[in-house]
This record gives structure tokens, C-alpha cells and sequence, in this order.
């Protein structure tokens, strides 16, 4: 199976690029988009002068919990740059959200609790609600983490929107906000279940 199939199987339709899109961005932006992948895992990622961003990850089921995940996660961070990236809120009928939100806490992500993020998925038309965590070598601030998103947001995933779609993307403003009252930390229901250090 090649590796947009390991990730068109795995992530929701209205999280999926189209893998033209992933594509033109592996062609076209080689410097700053990249694909790491094996039989076992797909690592598709963004990387800047002064962060990253997870856009996929996906590990095989028959190597999941053999730290693979981790191996990889360990590797990003060895770049010494704050690592972004997006998860859908937990869904507690979906035991894989639960999953992958206990395996960021466990690689010490934070949850940016004020980044309001809705984006409207080109494939349903559908207006979806994610939440971005990340991770720091340094204390950064949310406001950082959001310009960075920003950044992320026009570069990867509305890059050639129109040509590739037929249609634009939201404007990255009406997208990504601060929301002063939001608050609720996704991650801290799984505090209880850390291993102390």
C-alpha cells in the first residue's frame, strides 16, 4: 500500500489533502515539505527556519506501542524547534482520538487552550473544529504558536488551493483566532496517568 493510502485510510476525509496537493508540495516546496516514511510508518511534516509542523503521522498497527511513534517525535525534537501540529478534539467513541491525545501528553505537548481553530474542509464542505498542540525547547508563547499556525495555514494548507480544489480556503484570519475565554485543556485529563519524573 503506498503511503497516501496508509494515510487516506487513517485520518477523517475532511483532514486529508488531496494527494495531488501533498504532492506539488513535495515537489515544489522540497525545502520546506517532507515525507519520512518505512513499511511501518508515514511522517509527512513542515519545517521552518524556526519551527515545525506535523501535518500526518501514521504508524502500522502491528508496530504501534513498540515506540516508533516516539523514535520519531524524538527525532523532530532533536531539531531544537518548537513542533506544532493539529488533533481533533477527543470523540470518546473513537478510541484511537484518546490514543493519539494520551501519546502526545506523554511526549510532553502542550494544549495552545486559547487558538480558536475552525476550517472548513474542501472535500464535505463541512466546518470542523481542531485544536493545536505543540511542543516547546523553550517557553513559548501562544501568541507565537498562532503566528506560526498562521504561517502553516497559508503556506502548506492552502498552498495552490484554487488550482488544486476549484476553490479558496477560508481566509487564514476568519480561521485561526485567539479566544480569550476558551480554556479548556484537552490534555489534562490524561495528567493523572503520567508517569512521575
Amino acid at each position: 500500500m503506498d503511503w497516501y493510502k496508509k494515510l487516506n485510510k487513517y485520518f477523517p476525509i475532511e483532514e486529508m489533502k488531496s494527494k495531488e496537493h501533498m504532492e506539488l508540495l513535495l515537489k515544489e516546496k522540497p525545502e520546506m515539505y517532507h515525507k519520512d516514511e518505512s513499511s511501518e510508518h508515514v511522517l509527512m511534516y513542515a519545517e521552518t527556519a524556526d519551527f515545525l509542523f506535523i501535518d500526518y503521522i501514521w504508524v502500522s498497527g502491528k508496530t504501534r506501542g513498540q515506540g516508533t511513534g516516539h523514535k520519531l517525535m524524538q527525532k523532530l525534537k532533536d531539531k531544537g524547534k518548537p513542533i506544532i501540529l493539529e488533533v481533533e478534539p477527543v470523540d470518546y467513541d473513537d478510541s484511537d482520538s484518546e490514543k493519539r491525545l494520551k501519546f502526545y501528553r506523554r511526549e510532553d505537548f502542550k494544549h495552545a487552550c486559547s487558538i480558536g481553530y475552525r476550517r472548513k474542509s474542501l472535500a464535505t464542505n463541512e466546518v470542523n473544529e481542531m485544536e493545536i498542540l505543540y511542543w516547546s525547547p523553550t517557553d513559548e508563547s501562544e501568541e507565537s504558536i498562532l503566528e506560526k499556525m498562521k504561517k502553516t495555514y497559508e503556506e502548506i494548507h492552502t498552498y495552490k488551493d484554487e488550482q488544486i480544489y476549484g476553490e479558496s480556503y477560508e481566509d487564514v484570519d476568519d480561521v485561526l483566532t485567539i479566544q480569550d475565554d476558551k480554556e479548556d485543556n484537552i490534555l489534562e485529563t490524561f495528567d493523572t496517568e503520567r508517569p512521575s519524573s
